[in-house]
């Protein structure tokens, strides 16, 4: 009758549950590996990422592109904001629904204010991560001298918190 808390009852308003992007998260994208150097991450091909005839919509792949780049140049600049420059990408081949793909970003170029990085994204084999066909390869230039606002530091804080526990 008392209806009151107990130890085992979930809190009243649980925190959110970080996430590094809000886009990717929503079409089930993971993150597998968050640092100055590679920013790596697998999505299942499915119903809501596909074009009507099943295949990865590009517009998926520039969005795995952009937001990879951007993870990866966030960190190297020392968490600094950021902002897009260019997103130049070519589709070379097909991801079909029921795929596995994943996006890996490395940087080509860490200046202080521009920073360039090549992103790949390949149809892998979900079981042991295996590289299996390229399906679209992209660069991506950011300018990465922004000063950050303060609203910011609990992100900053909640992408190292983690990416230490990839």
């Amino acid at each position: 009758m008392g209806g009151g808390a107990t130890a085992s009852d979930p809190p009243a308003n649980p925190p959110p549950a970080f996430r590094v992007d809000r886009a990717l998260h929503a079409l089930g994208f993971e993150f597998t590996r968050v640092t100055a150097d590679e920013v790596v991450g697998r999505l299942p091909v499915t119903e809501t990422c596909c074009q009507p005839f099943d295949w990865l919509n590009g517009g998926v792949s520039a969005l795995m592109a952009e937001t990879t780049a951007s993870i990866g140049c966030y960190v190297a600049s020392g968490y600094r904001r950021l902002a897009g420059v260019q997103l130049s990408i070519n589709h070379v081949g097909p991801a079909r629904l029921g795929d596995v793909v994943q996006a890996r970003a490395t940087p080509i170029q860490l200046g202080r204010k521009i920073q360039v990085w090549e992103v790949q994204i390949w149809q892998i084999d979900p079981s042991t991560s295996e590289r299996k066909d390229l399906v679209s390869t992209a660069r991506v230039t950011l300018l990465a001298n922004l000063s950050t606002p303060d609203k910011m530091k609990s992100f900053e804080e909640g992408l190292k918190k983690f990416s230490s526990k990839l």
